[in-house]
């Protein structure tokens, strides 16, 4: 179980240089052997231009870091579990809900670790948010989780395509969370999208859930936000109000902060890997990823101004 893990990571974009590579270089378990990028290169490493160059050309590679847009992650998932790849997916971990159980039957039965992440929940507040509430009433839920896309996705037209989730790329981290803190399972009950008049995915959603008991819970997300973002997570209960913001690095209870721990998404990310990989688990949560569907399949679209980036 110690011994080092030869890792290579697929999409070498904004993601992959601002959190996947220094995470990994960081950690003693896991060794970057590798990058497959149409338009980039990571020094120190061997670059190839595919996924299936790179498969070809690393024939003892331990795993692969899908870190691609999720148009295409499915093939790429696929190939690396058939090659016999432990496979780490960024969020969301595909374009379909069916196409993530495909996958994790497919690792199944090659004895393979699929870990679709999200890295939200990784955030320093989840974890005790998430015990605090376990023992409390609780009455409603607002999520409030708004920022500016030109900031965070300038020039990426995939975001705008079917599959490329618009606004809710951002949204389903405040889903990944909520779903990880309740105590209690939460189903979608209406949605109303706004999608730009030249666009096919939704610049602002507000979204209506209750969880099993009937207790209300709402989400707002909106891109044309700024220039701070507002990632915030407010919880009524019995004993006073929790409010999560800074996407989970802040925790304040009935009005008292609460001191966390550093913020470490990505190692914590990976950390969890090689623990999968070590005991030959799979990690595959496909909850947020099936509530965003259930929004386009419920939710009635309202034409916005045109976006232009």
């Amino acid at each position: 179980m110690n011994r080092k893990l030869s890792i290579a990571i697929v999409g070498v974009g904004k993601i992959a240089r601002d959190q996947h590579l220094p995470a990994i270089a960081g950690l003693d378990r896991f060794e970057l052997v590798a990058c497959a990028s149409r338009n980039a290169t990571v020094e120190g490493v061997r670059n190839y231009p595919t996924h299936d160059a790179l498969l070809q050309g690393e024939p003892e590679l331990d795993a692969v870091s899908l870190c691609a847009t999720p148009h295409v992650r499915f093939e790429q998932a696929r190939a690396a579990l058939k090659a016999g790849k432990h496979v780490m997916l960024e969020k969301p971990p595909g374009a379909s809900v069916h196409e993530v159980e495909v996958l994790r039957e497919m690792a199944r039965v090659a004895g393979r670790t699929l870990f679709a992440t999200w890295h939200s929940r990784y955030s320093p507040a989840v974890e005790v948010a998430r015990e605090w509430l376990a023992k409390r009433a609780i009455r409603s839920v607002e999520v409030r989780w708004k920022e500016d896309v030109r900031r965070w996705h300038p020039g990426q037209d995939w975001i705008w395509t079917p599959g490329g989730l618009g606004v809710f790329d951002p949204g389903i981290n405040a889903l990944s969370i909520v779903t990880r803190i309740l105590p209690r399972e939460i189903v979608l009950k209406s949605a109303a999208l706004s999608v730009p008049s030249n666009r096919q995915t939704p610049i602002a959603a507000e979204l209506d859930f209750s969880d099993e008991q009937g207790v209300p819970v709402h989400a707002s997300f909106d891109w044309r936000y700024g220039p701070v973002e507002q990632w915030e997570i407010e919880v009524a209960t019995s004993d006073g109000n929790l409010f999560l913001s800074e996407g989970g690095k802040r925790l304040a209870i009935a009005g008292q902060p609460v001191d966390l721990a550093a913020e470490r998404e990505y190692p914590a990310l990976y950390e969890r890997f090689q623990w999968l990989i070590d005991h030959g688990e799979q990690d595959v949560d496909v909850r947020p990823l099936r509530l965003v569907a259930d929004a386009f399949l419920l939710g009635s679209h309202q034409a916005v101004e045109p976006f232009e980036d």
